[in-house]
């Protein structure tokens, strides 16, 4: 049985960093593609970043283009996210997702929003505030 597991969420400051983990079992995470997304309260959810099996190449969403970067770790069958310069706009539940079809921009980038996913992590909770 499949399972992804986010860990790394809190309570940061305004300009603070957290980095995000999403580990896999049952799957290895090299095989899929990974995208995190993100649901504030009271909003629709967000894809913000992805990054490709094949190449590792990553893509992110406007608004936190610059400020955050996903990497794997092949090792550890993980998934990172890091999150610099932290706003209190980014506070959400964050989730990542794994999926073996890609799914590429017009530029030949994964696809920070997705039709489908395969697999779904339950979410870790990320508050940027004073």
């Amino acid at each position: 049985q499949s399972e992804l597991v986010e860990s790394g969420g809190g309570l940061v400051q305004p300009g603070g960093s957290l980095r995000l983990s999403c580990v896999a079992s049952g799957i290895t995470l090299d095989d899929y593609v990974v995208n995190w997304y993100r649901q504030a309260p009271g909003k629709e959810r967000e894809g913000v970043a992805c990054v490709l099996s094949r190449n590792n190449s990553t893509n992110y969403a406007d608004s936190v283009k610059g400020r955050f970067t996903v990497s794997r770790d092949s090792a550890k069958n993980t998934v990172y996210l890091q999150m610099n310069n932290l706003k209190p706009e980014d506070t959400a539940v964050y989730y990542c997702a794994a999926t073996g079809r890609e799914s590429l921009t017009a530029q030949g980038l994964c696809a920070t929003e997705r039709p489908w996913v395969d697999h779904w992590g339950k979410g870790t909770l990320v508050t940027v505030s004073l």
